[in-house]
């Protein structure tokens, strides 16, 4: 045990650890004093340490999940990163509808940020990193497909049906409930089928050699050295340290959300530029293990980390946030504006065009950067 620990619990993942749960602690004891009116230059490098804070830990998160997808291959591995950081988010946005104040568009205003961020930043820039070096990319279209199907019917249930059924953009609560229980049970059928028999639709086409998951027993645990158990006890530190480490992440960009509100204020930017920026470095470390997986041309891990981690989000959020209305007597706000379910639409499309047809290249990333633009810009406008 104690060299398994050593292992996984290295000098650098030591010192990540100090340095975000340190900086957590930081924050919470000068958020009251930074937010009291601080003059510019204070608050622009308040806001630069802490993106740099959480640069050291995103890079932390992505060493483990890297590590993970090693020893189990995917889907395994990616989906540890992604239900991780994903549950963390679902925790946070329910822990604010709990608290005081009135939050009844957090979740709306959360996830369709997060979507726009995903499908459209984070994997334009990957299939354009990733075409550079290794020309048009071949998904495995039986896993996108799903992956797609998914989104299109949470992002319906969620963001579109609210406007015909719903009284100014929330629904009832027996009708939420309803739409609760649906979406969980559709997404854990889900789970199932990927976790099961459904994996081959989750790995790379292209790959020739059998993935971690495929090979014969032992394989894993020989190159961790330890046997068997030796194996399990890495598995079981990594996915820990993983969630420690992407816990500050996600802790510290609500604390800084403050920060930014003061900054987007004085700038006269819109209010909703500081959301999208906080779920920017929210999904920060699923960003850059996204990007180097496109620059190693593995397409289908980037479809993984980023597809799944809608779903995930989608299919996590959206249930908690109406049970947590339907038991608190809250308004939940899910319906969303018509430029951006059209945005949502059109992405969906692209999306379906490139990964479905066969190889993938960096025309496609560059569309869907574009589309990323539009929404910027929706959001800029106000």
């Amino acid at each position: 045990m104690p060299s398994t620990a050593r292992t996984v619990l290295t000098p650098a993942a030591i010192a990540r650890l100090l340095i975000g749960w340190g900086s957590v602690g930081a924050l919470a004891a000068l958020t009251p004093a930074l937010t009291a009116t601080p003059a510019t230059p204070v608050l622009a490098v308040a806001l630069a340490v802490i993106v740099g804070i959480i640069l050291v830990c995103s890079f932390g998160v992505v060493a483990e999940a890297e590590a993970l997808a090693d020893l189990l291959g995917d889907p395994y591995g990616t989906l540890v990163l992604t239900l991780s950081i994903a549950l963390i988010e679902v925790t946070l946005i329910s822990s604010v509808m709990l608290g005081p104040g009135d939050h009844q568009t957090i979740a709306r205003d959360s996830v369709v940020a997060v979507s726009m961020i995903i499908l459209n930043l984070v994997i334009g820039l990957s299939l354009v990193v990733g075409a550079r070096r290794h020309g048009p990319m071949l998904p495995n279209r039986r896993g996108v497909a799903q992956y797609l199907m998914l989104t299109l019917l949470f992002s319906a249930i969620a963001f579109v049906l609210p406007h015909p059924l719903g009284t100014d953009g929330a629904l009832s609560a027996r009708i939420g409930v309803l739409v609760a229980v649906l979406v969980t049970g559709v997404y854990a059928v889900f789970l199932v089928r990927q976790m099961g028999r459904g994996k081959r639709d989750f790995q790379e086409a292209a790959a020739g050699a059998p993935h971690p998951a495929d090979a014969a027993p032992g394989s894993s645990s020989a190159a961790v050295g330890e046997g068997p158990t030796g194996a399990a006890r890495v598995l079981v530190l990594r996915t820990l340290l993983l969630i420690a480490l992407a816990l500050p992440i996600v802790l510290i960009s609500q604390s800084m959300a403050a920060l930014l509100d003061i900054a987007v204020t004085r700038a006269q930017a819109p209010v909703a530029l500081s959301g999208l920026l906080i779920a920017a470095i929210v999904f920060l470390p699923e960003t850059i293990t996204s990007v180097r997986a496109g620059a190693a041309g593995e397409i289908q891990r980037v479809s993984n980390l980023c597809h799944g981690a809608l779903v995930s989000t989608v299919g996590l959020t959206i249930p908690s946030v109406l049970i947590i209305g339907a038991l608190t007597g809250q308004r939940v706000v899910l319906a969303a504006s018509w430029p951006e379910i059209a945005i949502m639409a059109i992405t969906l499309v692209l999306t379906a065009a490139g990964f479905l047809r066969g190889r993938i290249g960096a025309g496609f990333g560059w569309g869907h950067l574009g589309l990323f633009a539009v929404y910027a810009a929706v959001v800029l406008v106000g």
